[in-house]
């Protein structure tokens, strides 16, 4: 475990209740993996399925953390990024109450602040959404 649920904030700009990422699981120069539990009151809960947009969010959150460990702060100053674009987004399912996630992302190039990522998200091994992603400032 790189970074646990109790210190995740300090590495991503977002608060609650749009925290969308427990732990950061696993961080290397080019790939960052994170999970994270759907629970009850999550904000993005409809009929007790996870939204897309918490999906996108994940994978956004998950590279914030990882970049932020890796590429920019070294874990020494909090982020401030910005999420650019979103391309090749493919959904294939929805996430529930009580699941856990798992995330991937991997950088595809970067330059000075700009990054390119792909991220998906898994349950179970089996693929949510894939989507890349431009994210600046991080």
């Amino acid at each position: 475990m790189i970074i646990t649920k109790e210190k995740i904030e300090n590495y991503i700009p977002q608060r609650p209740p749009f925290v969308m990422i427990d732990n950061l699981v696993e961080a290397s120069e080019v790939m960052f993996k994170s999970d994270f539990k759907i629970v009850r009151g999550n904000i993005f809960l409809d009929n007790h399925y996870l939204r897309e947009f918490a999906l996108i969010e994940n994978i956004a959150q998950t590279s914030s953390a990882g970049l932020a460990v890796t590429k920019k702060f070294m874990g020494t100053k909090k982020p401030d990024g910005y999420l650019g674009a979103i391309s090749k987004l493919k959904l294939y399912e929805l996430p529930k109450l009580n699941d856990t996630i798992y995330t991937v992302i991997h950088l595809l190039a970067s330059f000075e602040n700009m990054f390119l990522v792909k991220g998906v998200n898994y349950l179970g091994g089996k693929m949510l959404m894939e989507c890349e992603m431009k994210l600046a400032g991080v």
